[in-house]
């Protein structure tokens, strides 16, 4: 397998990993981290809430890891460039039709695919502008 093949690889599970970390913490449909957390309160299962607590620990080390390499890679100004960038597709989606915005679940999901899709970008950034530029930052050269 050439490094072409692997580089690739590793975008498309970065990116599917924002999408599972953003939805699997919350998402409109019921099955998400939120949802679980306040139906264990609820319950007061002190079975099950050493479980959900555990889980919402490996969320917020997830969201840090995408937030901080994010930040670091992207900065404030590629933040708000990706983020625009995310939503103008969304825009055109909805605006042409081929996605249609019948309810709050379906609007929901698109601004929570906006979320992932800037993570996913803030995590690959650096392969990418290397791959496009040629160019290596200095923390690549360690």
């Amino acid at each position: 397998m050439n490094q072409h093949t692997r580089s690739i690889r590793g975008v498309r599970l970065r990116f599917m990993l924002a999408f599972v970390v953003v939805f699997a913490t919350y998402n409109p449909h019921g099955w998400s981290y939120l949802h679980w957390l306040l139906a264990a309160i609820r319950a007061d299962s002190l079975v099950e809430l050493p479980f959900v607590i555990f889980s919402g620990f490996l969320l917020v080390i997830a969201f840090s890891i995408y937030i901080q390499a994010t930040l670091r890679a992207l900065g404030m100004y590629g933040l708000l460039l990706a983020l625009g960038f995310f939503t103008s597709i969304i825009w055109i989606l909805v605006d042409t039709s081929f996605v249609a915005v019948g309810s709050l679940a379906v609007l929901l999901d698109l601004i929570l695919s906006v979320i992932a899709a800037v993570l996913g970008t803030g995590m690959c950034w650096p392969d990418l502008q290397h791959r496009l530029t040629g160019q290596s930052d200095a923390d690549d050269e360690e």
